[in-house]
């Protein structure tokens, strides 16, 4: 049975985005260092992404990133998730919201979900073997967290300190999380860190 992984860049402050993000401005301002490791990285970050590609099975996104990602500077017919090539097999997205678009851009590569639980469960079964990776956004990833619907966490820490934007932990009292490392690997772009969650 696949597992369901919480998977996101985030900033040694905890943001997923500079500030002003949105369609046009998907990383907000500023944002692009977070994802330096996948666009400047070395060996080793292109291998955490390539694996990560490959163990991917299914995808849960919110609204909020699928509309960054449908706006005519996101993703095109040429490159989609994990940066690569659509020729490549891509997985099934499946979007949270509350109402799905007239007409999305991208056509058929997203299913869209009224209610978190379901579209978790719709991706594990959609993974099969694979991973069910919930990509983001922060407000979904920490939602996903926060309901224990996750069975792993992994961060891609950037070296940056961007001082505003979406964080990944709300301000403001949570849930608590235990959680056990399970991998770490450094690079100057990252700290790649995987953690399963305690049940």
């Amino acid at each position: 049975m696949s597992q369901v992984l919480v998977d996101i860049s985030v900033s040694l402050d905890g943001y997923v985005t500079g500030p002003n993000a949105g369609p046009g401005n998907g990383l907000g301002d500023d944002g692009e260092a977070l994802h330096h490791w996948v666009f400047d990285g070395n060996d080793d970050d292109r291998e955490v992404l390539d694996r990560s590609f490959a163990e991917t099975g299914a995808v849960v996104q919110g609204r909020r990133l699928f509309d960054v990602i449908d706006a005519p500077d996101g993703w095109s017919e040429e490159m989609g998730y994990g940066a690569k090539p659509t020729g490549e097999v891509n997985p099934p997205v499946f979007v949270v919201t509350h109402k799905a678009p007239e007409t999305p851009r991208l056509g058929d590569r997203f299913t869209f979900v009224t209610d978190l639980t379901d579209a978790i469960a719709q991706a594990r079964e959609a993974a099969g073997d694979k991973d069910a990776v919930v990509m983001g956004g922060g407000e979904i990833c920490h939602a996903v967290l926060a309901a224990g619907l996750a069975d792993a966490l992994r961060l891609h820490v950037a070296p940056v300190v961007l001082g505003g934007g979406t964080r990944l932990y709300p301000v403001g009292e949570g849930p608590r999380l235990d959680l056990d490392l399970t991998s770490a690997i450094s690079t100057p772009q990252a700290q790649h860190l995987t953690y399963a969650v305690r049940r």
